[in-house]
């Protein structure tokens, strides 16, 4: 798709600087525009693209026109000729070739055209059309050398957090959070709240650390426990638990925008994804640190000493949305994806709307276009594929033998498509005839050296259209000659993939490699995606041999996009950073000894966890900061920018970030600290006449905030209380039960709908994320998108989430199983019933008053009446 480029925009796209780009062509003879090149474009290529006509809208006779391109794009990069389509067409590099209907040209034309167009593409002031354009080397030198505007980094967040001294307060506080906060609550007027009851503090922390309700016997031993050190005793159980890691993995998939299916129309089947998730879940249990965790998302290919871990930590780059097909058949897709990817990169990582320079220049953060460039080229050599798990040796052989059969298999398939073509050709021209007016039948119909240059441009997009391409027609009407040499190839094919080494288990991973040649494994190879789906599963291989010494890899080259489009190609650009936030001269590439990649990834990362950075690690701690207390100091999580919300207590947020690098960036640590500290223990129930008017918001955080749990834990904890639950840990996603009319939807991709029951009743994060069906509970409790990274999820009061709670078959069922539960463990008694029912859902017993209204409710109804009540009270889907 060709975007409209204004002559301001052009001119600006003209503005590329060639001094790197040049370099090569400069030992050449300098090649004149107006002598050598125009008279040749003049001859050849204005009659059809020229100041009277623009076949394809591509208008050669003035440098706007080139620059600005046709149908299918620029005509010329300056600086490089092996990109610039002019070139290509007329050296018989791409078809059609140029020019068409007349004499090819020379060698020697051709190559003149090559070089001039290496040698930055000057347009001579005095040639056709050019008096009013700019000459590149000039244009493209202002965005090559763009600078930050003066004050840029003045920003806060845009300076190195300090860890200023901790406040003196009135108060006697252990815990420096709780000085910096009443210094705070000092000066607007505000009174802390007391502290709340053990049970509800017990309860807080169960949902915090691990989404799950403390049991009874877990209640009575906190409860019966007087001794010093209690709560921190209890913080570090909870922190030691494997399920924290599915808590708190769950926060991180949703700044990683994951899902276990591809999203958009198709939405196919990513099958070994939910290896990622796995690996998050761990990597939280570990406690591991958390510029290593961001590392090994970045560059786990490139680390030295790499395992199996790294290789699927690197799943953090390919979890976003893709159309799952062949990038190289539609190139445009491909810098969507690294859009995609530098959105999550900034939201999730820098807190920065990143994503707003491609196109321009950030409206309102000091982020260029350059930069955004710049980053794309320090992911630009990333291809997606699937690698298989264990010895690295074992890997390799394997990846061998898939690589050589299906190079065998490609080329065998090769000659099969010379044999099915004339008979497709045959069926696309019958179609045509029906499809087609006369005029076109015969511009397709004569022989291709007979048409005139409008014929082969009619000829070449209707043959390319399609048509005709039915193998299973095609076999209909092919002599049986041809039917027997193509069945032998296919005996060959069923042969080779017969000496297939045993399968795998098989992980998805990023590495380096040429997205441009190579096709990938996407999975969905049962769901008919693709014809050729054996050769993209390991298409890679070539490349994918992650052993030592495997070459010298290049990065395909990378340019800046004028206004963001594929199509409008201004010059090569270098891997680097965001200078707003850059000190110094950090690496912009750090190869690996092997050579096999080529270390851009590993720089951005040593780039993002630097102590030079001043974002990250501020991010992280604010947002354990927000699912703590259920807003962040910096209330806009994934916007630090200047669009963002102003940090309520600077001075904390910074001190906290030094210190969580000053203690190994771990995140379990500081953790510890918010817990501990009596900010965090306070009562959610205090109302302060003065403070209230002060601080209406709670923004100053003078008492608790009472926060909703999210879907999945609410799902999580329905199942908990019932008894029914399954801790079983990771593994393949489940898929619970959804009403059939959904499944009908659907267009591609899998969802395997499961009956209601013990196999599906595993935990939450375990559900198949699929982007274009997500779980219906799980939506209505307020899902973010899963096609985008989000740092907090918005939080609805709807009527479908009572009705959900109320009329789901699954809730109805669970609450009888919950009632089944209480029966059997407290009797007949029905003040006993009560009393457990209260522990095991809401963690303290029932009030005088609870009691009594429970103990009428059952009486006049029946124990699930009471149940489902119970799971519908606003105590069990908030914690307080």
């Amino acid at each position: 798709m060709t975007k409209k480029l204004g002559l301001a925009c052009v001119i600006c796209l003209a503005a590329v600087s060639f001094n790197r780009g040049v370099t090569r062509a400069n030992a050449q003879t300098p090649i004149s525009f107006s002598k050598d090149i125009q008279p040749l474009l003049e001859q050849n290529c204005w009659s059809c693209h020229g100041p009277s006509m623009q076949s394809s809208r591509l208008n050669l006779s003035t440098l706007e026109g080139a620059l600005r391109g046709g149908a299918r794009g620029s005509a010329i990069v300056p600086g490089q000729a092996e990109d610039s389509r002019l070139y290509r067409m007329v050296a018989g590099l791409d078809k059609p070739a140029m020019p068409l209907g007349g004499s090819k040209l020379t060698d020697g034309q051709i190559a003149a055209i090559k070089n001039w167009i290496d040698q930055g593409a000057h347009w001579d002031a005095s040639a056709v059309g050019a008096k009013t354009q700019p000459d590149p080397a000039t244009a493209f030198a202002a965005l090559e050398n763009v600078q930050l505007p003066p004050g840029a980094r003045d920003y806060w967040a845009f300076k190195l957090p300090v860890q200023a001294p901790v406040p003196v307060v009135a108060r006697a506080f252990s815990n420096p959070i709780d000085r910096f906060l009443e210094k705070a609550r000092q000066e607007k007027g505000l009174k802390a709240a007391p502290k709340a009851d053990r049970f509800t503090l017990l309860r807080r922390a169960y949902m915090d650390l691990i989404g799950l309700p403390p049991s009874p016997e877990e209640i009575a031993a906190f409860m019966n426990d007087p001794a010093p050190g209690a709560w921190e005793r209890l913080i570090d159980k909870l922190l030691a638990s494997p399920h924290y890691g599915e808590r708190w993995g769950r926060h991180w998939l949703d700044a990683a925008r994951y899902a276990d299916s591809s999203g958009y129309e198709n939405d196919t089947d990513q099958p070994n994804l939910w290896r990622y998730r796995d690996y998050v879940i761990k990597a939280f249990n570990e406690d591991k640190p958390y510029n290593t965790f961001i590392k090994e998302q970045i560059a786990g290919d490139e680390i030295p000493n790499r395992t199996d871990d790294s290789l699927i930590a690197t799943g953090f780059l390919r979890a976003g949305p893709r159309v799952r097909n062949h990038e190289h058949a539609n190139p445009a897709r491909r810098y969507d994806y690294l859009d995609d990817v530098l959105g999550a990169v900034g939201k999730g990582m820098l807190g920065l709307t990143v994503q707003c320079a491609r196109c321009h220049d950030h409206k309102f953060d000091p982020i260029t276009q350059k930069d955004y460039y710049a980053m794309e080229a320090s992911i630009f050599g990333y291809v997606e594929t699937d690698y298989p798990l264990g010895p690295r040796e074992q890997a390799d052989a394997y990846m061998r033998k898939m690589s050589e059969i299906a190079g065998k298999v490609a080329a065998l398939k090769d000659q099969i498509d010379e044999i099915d073509k004339p008979y497709h050709d045959k069926l696309a021209l019958e179609e045509i005839r029906k499809k087609y007016p006369p005029e076109v039948v015969r511009a397709v119909e004569k022989p291709e050296s007979e048409r005139t240059p409008g014929e082969k441009l009619i000829a070449i997009q209707v043959l390319e259209s399609g048509g005709g391409r039915s193998t299973a027609a095609a076999d209909k009407i092919m002599s049986s000659e041809d039917a027997a040499k193509k069945k032998a190839l296919n005996d060959q094919i069923a042969a080779l993939n017969a000496e297939k080494p045993a399968p795998l288990p098989m992980a998805s991973i990023v590495t380096d490699g040429d997205w441009r040649s190579v096709e990938l494994g996407y999975g969905d190879r049962n769901e008919g995606a693709c014809p050729k789906c054996e050769l993209e599963y390991v298409g890679a291989g070539k490349f994918l041999e992650l052993g030592p010494g495997k070459g010298n890899y290049k990065v395909p080259p990378s340019y800046f996009l004028m206004r963001g489009d594929p199509d409008s190609k201004a010059y090569p650009t270098k891997s680097g950073f965001l200078s707003v936030i850059t000190e110094g001269n950090p690496p912009t590439e750090l190869p690996p000894a092997d050579g096999r990649t080529s270390g851009r990834r590993l720089a951005l990362a040593e780039w993002l966890i630097s102590r030079d950075n001043p974002l990250p690690a501020r991010v992280i701690v604010n947002r354990i900061w927000q699912h703590h207390f259920g807003k962040g100091i910096v209330p806009t999580l994934d916007n630090f920018g200047k669009m963002g919300e102003q940090p309520t207590n600077q001075a904390l947020l910074d001190w906290l970030a030094v210190e969580f690098m000053n203690k190994g960036w771990s995140i379990k640590q500081m953790q510890r600290l918010i817990m501990t500290s009596e900010a965090y223990q306070m009562a959610s129930e205090y109302d302060d006449a003065a403070s209230a008017k002060n601080d209406p918001e709670d923004t100053y955080l003078w008492r608790y905030r009472i926060q909703r749990l999210e879907g999945e834990i609410i799902r999580d904890n329905i199942m908990s209380v019932a008894g029914s639950i399954d801790l079983t840990m990771g593994g393949p996603a489940i898929f619970p039960h959804v009403d059939e009319s959904f499944i009908k939807t659907l267009f591609r991709g899998i969802y395997r709908n499961q009956e209601d029951g013990p196999d599906v009743w595993r935990r939450s994060i375990y559900i198949y994320q699929k982007r274009t069906l997500p779980s219906p509970m799980l939506q209505v409790f307020d899902l973010p998108d899963m096609s985008q990274s989000f740092g907090a999820r918005y939080v609805s009061t709807v009527p479908t989430q009572a009705l959900q709670l109320m009329n789901d078959d699954f809730v109805l069922r669970q609450a009888q199983m919950f009632a089944d539960r209480v029966k059997k463990e407290a009797g007949n008694d029905v003040a006993k019933q009560v009393d457990l029912a209260y522990r095991i859902a809401l963690t303290r017993p029932p009030t005088e008053r609870e009691l009594s209204l429970a103990t009428d409710m059952i009486l006049s109804g029946s124990l699930v009446d009471f149940t489902n009540v119970i799971l519908n009270l606003s105590e069990f889907l908030y914690t307080r």
